[in-house]
């Protein structure tokens, strides 16, 4: 049978007509405002919800959502989607292109999802007179794409929850002996590679087994809970604590380059345990036992550490228990003797035991007398004079150097006063200042009233800080300096050439003198490098317009090679060692007759 070509156009348009009205998929045709030119059933009946076919034509996708909203008055959320739709015609339209969309609204009080593909609409002459489209309702994919990821999600879930239950103790959250190991195999890979040590800690609870088995095991997990609370507040971050079962706990120290940082953290670790444990109506006390292993000294891998830290906790209850002991048996007794100064030093404070000494500085060129180094000694009863050098740093350590310098400025002032009151000319009395000092918020309030009330220019006082402690933290250094500068105190850097100071941070400081330390001196003027050294600071000093003292000079070559180079202010055995009040006194009144 043939067609007319009429027949034929005609016949194609019923058969595209059928075809696109009968099809599940929305098609649209629209122009450049958005209102649509051509609506098959699908969409009318699926989206827009139109009577039929020809009802949308001339209309919009916000007329349709509006009407039924306004139909469904009590459902607000009845019929959105066609307010969502303008932005992506616009896209199409600004890109000329086809392009692909998800789109999503509510239609029916229920959340739809399509997707689209839309594309330019030409006129012959190729211009955009619109956009076509054609959708599909996914929204029971989507469902089933998201009930796919929740499912997922919570396996997830439950995968990291029983990774973690197979990690942690159930009690405590704390990493178990398995990942204790795993911690501490890496911890020790690290520390191999960058040449550091580190410390383990196997921690048992004394006649632990006596409370389970006297109050139960309910009262013994409580226990069990606070003490581990108690013991996280005293290590680091950076540090692991580890229940390994029972009443068997370890932790890692990861980093031990500070001297006698174990010794500090056991001995928090004994006070905060020792104070009662309240459940309930009970009142407990626990003691403990704990055995130390150093890396690499005491074994090389994780399990030869952990059985010598079991091994050196066993030997601690052998020896009383609630104790604490090192594999190695010298850093046993070096512990305890940290434990036992640290005791006796806090007793020195109550007892009065600090006495000031005092050494003359000494202007070479004159060899007349401009001041005085304050120090510190401990008149121990039983021990003798101890030396500075064993219980400064245990003081700086353990926090009680605060403490410590107000009492040596206390003692020192006094004396002080009293010699300017008699005419001794003692010139400028410099003392030891520790930073943790200046962090206080009241010490330039106690700095005010000592100097009040001994009657003490702040011009006739000068403060002493390391080079160390300074550039520790330069920035917060400078602030809390310049307060004392303020006052017209004279501020020294200590035992400078032994840190690292930068020279931008050097001139920023408001001091007035640097202090050579001793180490340079000692060896003047037969070791080349320390000569080099010495004038090099010397000449620093002077490029900086501040003064320039020596610590530690004890022959006359070494005051010669000093004069020579232009340090004309030293102290040492060279004009006097250390005198006590007497002494310094009797120096002050042979230096005036001079």
């Amino acid at each position: 049978m043939a067609f007319e070509l009429s027949d034929l156009k005609e016949h194609n348009s019923e058969l595209l007509n059928l075809l696109t009205q009968h099809l599940p998929d929305m098609l649209w045709v629209k122009d450049v405002e958005g209102t649509y030119i051509y609506a098959n059933k699908a969409l009318c009946e699926g989206l827009l919800m139109a009577n039929d076919t020809e009802e949308p034509i001339g209309k919009n996708d916000v007329f349709f959502a509006l009407r039924e909203r306004e139909a469904h008055k009590h459902q607000p959320s009845w019929h959105t989607f066609g307010e969502l739709c303008f932005n992506s015609d616009i896209d199409v339209i600004k890109n000329n292109q086809a392009m692909k969309f998800e789109e999503y609204g509510n239609v029916k009080g229920k959340l739809m999802y399509l997707e689209v593909y839309k594309a330019p609409f030409y006129d012959k002459e190729g211009n955009i007179i619109g956009t076509v489209g054609a959708g599909r309702d996914i929204t029971q994919m989507k469902k089933s794409q998201f009930d796919l990821q929740n499912s997922l999600s919570m396996l997830e879930q439950q995968r990291k929850q029983l990774e973690y239950q197979a990690n942690h103790d159930a009690l405590t959250g704390l990493p178990n002996r398995v990942l204790f190991m795993d911690r501490l195999t890496q911890i020790l890979n690290v520390a191999q590679k960058y040449d550091e040590e580190i410390a383990v800690l196997f921690i048992d609870l004394d006649h632990f087994k006596e409370i389970n088995d006297s109050l139960g095991h309910d009262i013994g997990d409580q226990i069990l809970v606070e003490f581990t609370k108690r013991v996280e507040t005293k290590i680091e971050i950076t540090d692991t604590l580890s229940r390994l079962g029972g009443d068997e706990f370890c932790v890692i120290l990861s980093d031990i380059s500070e001297p006698d940082y174990i010794s500090n953290i056991i001995s928090e670790i004994v006070a905060v345990v020792k104070e009662s444990f309240v459940v309930g109506n009970n009142t407990l006390y626990v003691g403990m036992s704990i055995g130390i292993v150093i890396y690499p000294h005491d074994g090389e891998d994780a399990h030869a550490l952990l059985k010598n830290a079991d091994a050196a906790m066993y030997k601690a209850k052998e020896n009383g228990r609630n104790r604490y002991c090192f594999y190695d048996e010298n850093m046993t007794a070096k512990a305890y003797e940290r434990v036992f100064l640290e005791a006796e030093l806090r007793k020195a404070f109550i007892n009065d035991e600090l006495v000031v000494y005092f050494q003359p500085q000494m202007d070479i060129r004159t060899d007349r007398l401009v001041g005085m180094e304050a120090l510190v000694r401990w008149q121990h009863p039983t021990m003798g004079l101890i030396s500075p050098v064993r219980f400064i740093p245990l003081a700086e350590l353990s926090g009680m150097i605060v403490e410590l310098d107000r009492i040596v400025m206390q003692k020192a002032l006094s004396e002080f006063a009293k010699w300017e009151v008699k005419g001794l000319n003692p010139g400028r009395l410099s003392m030891n200042l520790a930073m943790k000092q200046i962090e206080e918020n009241d010490f330039i309030a106690f700095i005010k009233q000592l100097a009040l009330k001994e009657n003490i220019a702040y011009e006739l006082l000068g403060f002493e800080v390391t080079e160390s402690q300074i550039m520790k933290n330069p920035k917060d250094s400078i602030e809390a300096l310049q307060k004392i500068n303020d006052l017209g105190i004279c501020l020294s850097v200590d035992d400078f050439g032994t840190g690292y100071s930068s020279l931008a941070y050097l001139k920023r400081l408001p001091i007035k003198k640097l202090k050579i330390d001793k180490s340079f001196i000692d060896n003047l003027p037969h070791d080349a490098e320390d000569a080099a050294i010495s004038k090099t600071i010397i000449s620093l000093a002077e490029n900086l317009n501040l003064k320039v003292i020596a610590e530690g000079v004890e022959t006359q070559e070494q005051k010669k090679f000093l004069y020579d180079n232009g340090c004309y202010f030293v102290q040492g055995y060279v004009y006097s060692q250390p005198l006590a009040p007497e002494a310094m006194e009797a120096f002050l009144i042979e230096n005036k007759a001079l």
